[in-house]
């Protein structure tokens, strides 16, 4: 039994263009479908998760889907939005990088089970690197002429008046490299969709050509929109750069603060997107939010639905606790279980000083952590007027001018956390 694929996507907001007569086609039978995904980095990042998202329904809805590894398009670099080219990969690395992304798309398709519908992975690698450059040209560049290939956006921005620099042979002949593996994909596993961003759409229909003027058959074509954040900032990247999925780039808390800190507007649109939420928990969602957005509900359950789906329950839970550190109560036991990434993540930006462990085995004395040896405060009267008035914590903890810091205290074997009032933290960093 199919379920419209085409109806879910457009009510989640994630179909921007779609080939006449996709809808019925895919409503006949189970069909496959394929997305190509750049192999460039062993992680993806979130901007992938739209396509892999896009994926996930089409096998929910009953189909097949592919996940293209694009090892040879990785090798020569796609112009489109792109002004220069890429590094290219070498074959071990192209091998890494397609094994790493194999075990995060299987948090979210089914390789393994013996359905019909159980998704595939493939790398263009396979079938591209035995076609000599003669054999190509004279089986697949004859059939595209020029004049096609140069009516193309991507094409066009690049050969405008206002691009900075031309474009290379290489990447003018990328559509024709992607169009042929939809052609490849349609004669060897009758795989008559391909999906993408809306970027892509000149690349696909590339595609659907060849399949008509080689194949003798029908391809079709679906995108989606490109992300984008209301306030015009890129979506997927801080001033740290890109959101990883894997946990050694991007930290589960990190990565869950990303998406608990996106704006009331962002979260109405990604809610839908980024979850596998009904329609109906989505609109009651949303209707509580208008009536409290200041209870952030929606950020909260869109940031915990996404981490628990990309990490685990686990990772979320230490994620809130991390959270709930900076913002909330938490105990000397709460700090001591972060480890050294999420520590530091957490308090990132926050003014750190180092001290020798040797001052800590002999016990650090508090004037000594606040000003004599750390500068943290101004002086040595300030260090003991905050003491005084019981403005200071160590690890969560308050602590008057006789405590002494010892190994005790530290933080994976390296931190101890200090703190004035409710919002001001510094880190003693203990060097060996």
């Amino acid at each position: 039994m199919t379920k419209n694929f085409v109806a879910e996507l457009t009510w989640r907001g994630m179909l921007h263009d779609v080939m006449p007569g996709t809808e019925e086609h895919l409503m006949e039978a189970m069909r496959s479908a394929y997305v190509g995904i750049d192999p460039t980095a062993d992680s993806l990042h979130i901007g992938h998760l739209v396509g892999v998202m896009m994926l996930r329904h089409f096998q929910l809805a009953g189909h097949r889907p592919f996940a293209l590894i694009g090892g040879a398009t990785g090798m020569i670099g796609d112009p489109s939005g792109k002004s220069a080219e890429r590094n290219l990969l070498d074959e071990p690395t192209l091998r890494h990088n397609q094994e790493a992304i194999k075990g995060q798309l299987a948090r979210f398709l089914d390789f393994e089970s013996n359905a019909p519908n159980a998704a595939i992975l493939v790398n263009n690698y396979d079938w591209m690197k035995d076609f000599s450059f003669l054999e190509f040209i004279r089986d697949v560049g004859k059939h595209i002429t020029v004049n096609y290939m140069m009516a193309k956006d991507s094409v066009k921005k690049r050969l405008s008046a206002d691009a900075k620099e031309g474009m290379s042979f290489t990447e003018f002949t990328y559509q024709l490299v992607q169009g042929y593996d939809f052609l490849h994909l349609y004669k060897q596993h009758e795989c008559t969709l391909q999906m993408g961003g809306s970027d892509q759409w000149g690349n696909i229909t590339t595609g659907t050509e060849l399949i008509r003027r080689i194949g003798g058959g029908k391809g079709y074509a679906l995108t989606c929109p490109l992300i984008t954040k209301a306030d015009g900032t890129k979506f997927g990247k801080t001033e740290g750069g890109n959101i990883w999925l894997d946990s050694e780039r991007t930290s589960p808390y990190k990565f869950y603060q990303y998406w608990l800190n996106t704006s009331d507007e962002d979260a109405e649109k990604y809610i839908k997107i980024f979850t596998f939420l009904t329609q109906e928990e989505i609109e009651n969602l949303v209707a509580a939010h208008k009536e409290a957005p200041h209870l952030r509900q929606l950020q909260k359950k869109l940031a915990e639905e996404v981490t628990v789906m990309v990490h685990s329950q686990e990772d979320l839970d230490n994620a809130i606790k991390a959270s709930n550190i900076l913002f909330g109560k938490s105990t000397s036991e709460d700090l001591k279980q972060l480890n050294e990434k999420t520590f530091l993540d957490v308090f990132d930006g926050v003014p750190q000083a180092e001290v020798a462990m040797a001052d800590l085995e002999a016990g650090l004395d508090m004037i000594g952590a606040l000003a004599a040896k750390t500068g943290f405060l101004d002086s040595n009267g300030a260090a003991r007027r905050e003491l005084k008035q019981n403005s200071i914590a160590v690890n969560k903890e308050k602590v008057k001018e006789d405590f002494l810091i010892t190994k005790d205290q530290l933080i994976n074997n390296k931190f101890v956390l200090l703190q004035r009032g409710k919002k001001n933290y510094f880190v003693l960093v203990v060097k060996e």
